[in-house]
C-alpha cells in the first residue's frame, strides 16, 4: 500500500482516537518520511504536536514502536495518555517496582503492545535488549534528541550509547525529535547515531504569541520586586527558572506567607516530593512553580501564561527551549528574562567542571589497560568503578571520544574494546584540547546569551539569527524591543510624523488594506493593552496613548480599529 492511501487511513485514526481533524505544519511530512522507512530528524517547536508524527505511523505498522525518554514523569504522561485513548503501551524505568517491570518485560517478549516506551540507560541495558530480540521493531523515536549532542545544551551521557543499541536491535528506522538544534547540534546527532544521512525536517521556531522581554536589574531586591509585581499581573500559572538550588529555595522562602502558592522542583528534592509537587502544578494549583532547569522538559501544560528567567541559562538554546513552554496553547504569553552581570559568573562556575580534563582522560584510559579490555572488552560499568577518580557520567563522554580517536571500540551491549595500548603524551593532550574546545564553544554561546540581554533588535530576529533560520519581517511587533523601541524607552524625541496616506483613486490599489489606513485621533484597539488613541504616525508604526496614560508604539498591522 502507497504512502497516500496509509494517510488515508490515519486520517480516520486520527479523528477516532485522538479527535484531531487536520493535521498541523510539518506533522504530514514527518509521518511520510516515516512511513517511507527513512531515518529522520524533526525539528519542530513545542506545542507542535511531535507525539502524533510517532503515535499514527505506529498504529498502522505491524510491529513495535521503540520511545526512548529522558524522564520518566514524561514517559509516564504519554503511556497513560495513549491509555485513555485506548490504545495500549508498556513502559520499563527505574520507578516501576520490580515486579511491575517484571510484567512490563513480559508483555514486550509476547508483543501484546506495540509501544515500549523506555530510558536510555534501560535500552543500553544487555538485558533488555535481549527481551526485544523476538519483536518486529518499526522504528525507534529518540525524544528530546539534541540531549545526544556534545554541542547542545541538556547534553546527557547517557544518550550516547543509542547508536550501538539501535545497530543491536538490527539498525531499525530513527525519528530523532527536538525543539531546538543548531546546524552544528544537527551534524552532531547524526554522527552520534552513526547515521550519516537523514532526512532533516524543521519547522522554524518562530511562535508569534510568545512575548520575548527583558528586564534589566542590578540586584536581588530588585528582581524580587519586579517577580512579585510580575506574578500579580499574570492570570494563570508560571514558571520561574533559577539557575541554583539555593536561589530555588530562597524565592519560595521569600513567597511564604504570600498571596502567591509557589513549589520548588530540583534534582535535590526527594522524589516524591517533585511528583506532589508536578501534580499540584498540572492542576492549576500553584501560581507558579519556581524551579532549575530539571523541571519542565516534555511538561505538556497548554495554558502557562509566564516563563520568567530569574537568573540568566548558559545559552539562547537553553533559553528558547525553557520559555518555549510558555503558551502551548495558542493564547498571548509572556517570556521575561532578568538580565544581571553577576549572572554571567554562575554559568561560567558550571562551565568550569563540565568537560573532562587530561588526568581524568589517563584514568580511564589506564582502567582499561588494567582490564585488559583488547581481549574480551569491559563493561561501562566496570570503567566507571575502576575510573575511581571520574565523576560516572565523565566517563561515558571519554569513551566516546576515544572511540571517534579510534583508541577503543564499542562491541555488542556497551563493551568497550581498546585497539591500541600505546597512547601517547601528545595524544592524551590533543584529546584534551578536543574538550577544551567545547568549553570554549560553552563561553561563546553564553556570551550570545549576553548579547541577547542586551541588545535593542527584536528578540525573535535575533532568536531566528542565533538558530540559522530566516526571520523576513524586520520586527516582530510583539516583543520588548518592537514594542518600545529604544529611542523611546530613552526618551529621545521621535521624528516628525508622516501624514497618513492618501485615498487610492477609484480603480488604483493601495499598498495596504483600509484597516491598516490610520490617521491621528483614531481609536483603536490592541490586543494586549485594549483601547487606546493614535498620537502619531511614523511610516508603518503608530505611537498608542492608552487609558494608562502610557505612550506604546505598534506597526500598524498588529492594530485594529475599535
Amino acid at each position: 500500500m502507497g504512502v497516500t492511501q496509509e494517510l488515508k487511513k490515519m486520517s480516520r485514526t486520527m479523528r477516532e482516537y485522538f479527535s484531531i481533524r487536520k493535521l498541523r505544519a510539518g506533522q504530514e511530512e514527518v509521518i511520510r518520511s516515516i512511513v517511507g522507512g527513512q531515518n529522520t530528524l524533526a525539528i519542530m517547536p513545542t506545542g507542535a504536536g511531535k507525539s502524533l508524527c510517532y503515535q499514527l505511523p505506529a498504529l498502522h505498522l505491524p510491529g513495535s514502536t521503540i520511545v526512548v525518554s529522558p524522564l520518566i514523569s514524561l514517559m509516564k504522561d504519554q503511556v497513560d495518555k495513549l491509555e485513555e485513548a485506548g490504545i495500549g503501551a508498556a513502559q520499563v524505568n527505574s520507578a516501576l517496582t520490580e515486579r511491575e517491570q517484571r510484567e512490563n518485560v513480559l508483555q514486550i517478549e509476547t508483543q501484546e503492545e506495540g509501544f515500549i516506551f523506555t530510558t536510555p540507560e534501560r535500552l543500553t541495558a544487555p538485558e533488555f535488549l535481549d527481551s526485544l530480540k523476538g519483536n518486529k521493531i518499526d522504528f525507534v523515536v529518540i525524544d528530546e534528541s539534541h540531549c545526544i549532542s556534545e554541542w547542545g545544551h541538556d547534553f546527557r551521557p547517557s544518550y550516547l550509547a543509542l547508536g550501538s543499541a539501535i545497530k543491536a536491535l538490527g539498525s531499525p528506522p530513527v525519528l530523532a525529535l527536538t525543539a531546538t538544534a543548531t546546524p552544528e547540534v544537527i551534524a552532531d546527532i547524526q554522527k552520534q547515531l552513526g547515521l550519516s544521512r537523514m532526512h532533516v525536517i524543521n519547522t522554524g521556531i518562530y511562535r508569534p504569541n510568545l512575548q520575548y522581554e527583558v528586564l534589566r536589574v542590578t540586584n536581588e531586591l530588585e528582581k524580587k520586586q519586579h517577580l512579585s509585581r510580575l506574578l500579580a499581573e499574570t492570570e494563570g500559572t508560571g514558571i520561574i527558572y533559577c539557575a541554583t538550588v539555593k536561589t530555588v529555595e530562597a524565592l519560595v522562602d521569600f513567597f511564604e506567607g504570600s498571596d502567591f502558592k509557589v513549589r520548588p522542583y530540583h534534582g535535590k528534592l526527594a522524589r516524591l516530593e517533585r511528583r506532589e509537587n508536578q501534580e499540584l502544578f498540572m492542576r492549576g494549583k500553584l501560581k507558579a512553580m519556581i524551579a532549575t532547569s530539571a523541571f519542565g522538559l516534555g511538561i505538556d501544560k497548554p495554558d502557562i501564561r509566564a516563563v520568567v528567567h530569574y537568573q540568566m541559562p548558559g545559552s539562547l538554546e537553553a533559553y528558547y527551549q525553557e520559555s518555549g513552554r510558555a503558551g502551548r496553547d495558542g493564547k498571548l504569553a509572556r517570556c521575561i528574562l532578568f538580565y544581571q552581570l553577576d549572572d554571567r559568573r554562575t554559568q561560567l562556575f558550571f562551565m568550569g567542571g563540565r568537560h573532562p580534563k587530561s588526568e581524568q582522560i589517563i584514568s580511564v584510559y589506564e582502567t582499561l589497560k588494567s582490564l585488559r579490555a583488547d581481549e574480551s572488552g569491559a563493561r561501562l560499568s566496570e570503567v566507571q568503578e575502576g575510573a575511581t577518580a571520574v565523576p560516572k557520567a565523565k566517563v561515558r563522554v571519554i569513551l566516546s571520544l576515544l572511540k571517534e580517536m579510534k583508541v577503543v571500540r564499542e562491541a555488542r551491549y556497551a563493551r568497550f574494546k581498546l585497539q591500541r595500548r600505546d597512547l601517547g603524551h601528545n595524544e592524551i593532550e590533543a584529546l584534551s584540547q578536543q574538550f577544551e574546545k567545547k568549553g570554549e564553544k560553552d563561553r561563546e554561546k553564553l556570551e550570545r546569551m549576553m548579547l541577547y540581554g542586551q541588545s535593542a533588535a527584536c528578540r525573535w530576529k535575533l532568536l531566528h539569527e542565533y538558530f540559522d533560520e530566516p526571520f523576513e519581517e524586520q520586527s516582530c511587533g510583539v516583543c520588548d524591543n518592537c514594542q518600545h523601541p529604544l529611542e523611546e524607552r530613552l526618551g529621545v524625541s521621535l521624528p516628525q510624523p508622516v501624514a497618513a496616506a492618501a485615498e487610492p483613486a477609484d480603480g488604483e490599489h493601495g499598498s495596504r488594506s483600509d484597516q491598516h489606513q490610520f490617521k491621528e485621533g483614531d481609536t483603536v484597539e490592541t490586543e494586549k493593552y485594549g483601547q487606546g488613541r493614535v498620537k502619531e504616525i511614523e511610516g508603518d508604526k503608530l505611537v498608542i496613548l492608552f487609558a494608562d496614560g502610557e505612550k506604546r508604539i505598534f506597526k500598524s498591522q498588529f492594530v485594529e480599529r475599535a
